[in-house]
């Protein structure tokens, strides 16, 4: 039985401007920085056998935060990136419903198989997405460790917790996948369980300001 830690990495500039991100390495912003350095103090003194992170440097600089203070390596794991956008990446969704509006609507409507545009990458659908991660995870859980730290991004966390719920790819996200979150999943090799999510005590005063960038009009998980 292992317990995983997963972590949604600290807010960038473009999180804080609905902006997809997907495979682009875009850093953290000073907030990202702060709630990155609360995420260290929080965790410094927690029993964890190992820490992997997603290559993408704002997971991954999220994660080096709490690795140093701890004196631990960070095990680096392209399997644990965010889903590829093509074409999307790098513009707002206004932008994405003006150029592309069919595939704009597939994107909102949670089209598990629809692939958007070529951009600097080639696009994943929803579904490849989904089996990436949860094969990249699964592997993690069965490495032996009884306690896992797994920093990462909002897309891999809403996959894993629709894994753990049974909730079907295409609906609608109901729940947070906030900035510099804790979520505490159990995974036993068949089945996972929550046992904590999206929590953001540590982040004390700043709490409310944990992104998570899902409203009315971006029905999009974030990134």
């Amino acid at each position: 039985m292992t317990e995983l830690i997963l972590i949604r990495h600290g807010e960038t500039d473009w999180n804080v401007e609905k902006r997809l991100q997907g495979h682009h390495d875009i850093t953290l912003n000073a907030e990202g920085e702060r709630q990155a350095q609360a995420l260290a103090r929080r965790l410094k003194d927690e029993p964890i056998d190992a820490i992997y992170s997603s290559d993408l440097q704002r997971a991954y600089l999220t994660a080096q935060a709490i690795a140093e203070v701890r004196g631990m390596p960070i095990l680096a794991e392209e399997g644990l990136r965010e889903r590829c956008f093509g074409a999307f990446e790098g513009s707002l969704h206004p932008e994405l419903a003006q150029r592309y509006p069919d595939d704009y609507a597939a994107l909102q409507r949670r089209d598990v198989d629809a692939r958007y545009p070529r951009g600097e990458f080639e696009c994943e659908t929803l579904t490849e997405f989904n089996r990436r991660t949860l094969d990249c995870v699964a592997r993690i859980a069965a490495a032996g460790h009884r306690r896992v730290l797994v920093v990462t991004h909002g897309g891999v966390l809403d996959c894993v917790y629709r894994r753990a719920t049974g909730m079907a790819l295409n609906l609608p996200r109901s729940f947070d996948v906030l900035n510099a979150s804790l979520n505490h999943v159990q995974w036993d090799g068949e089945q996972a369980t929550i046992l904590k999510w999206a929590d953001v005590a540590h982040l004390g005063s700043r709490a409310e300001g944990a992104l998570d960038e899902i409203d009315a009009r971006h029905k999009i998980f974030p990134a």
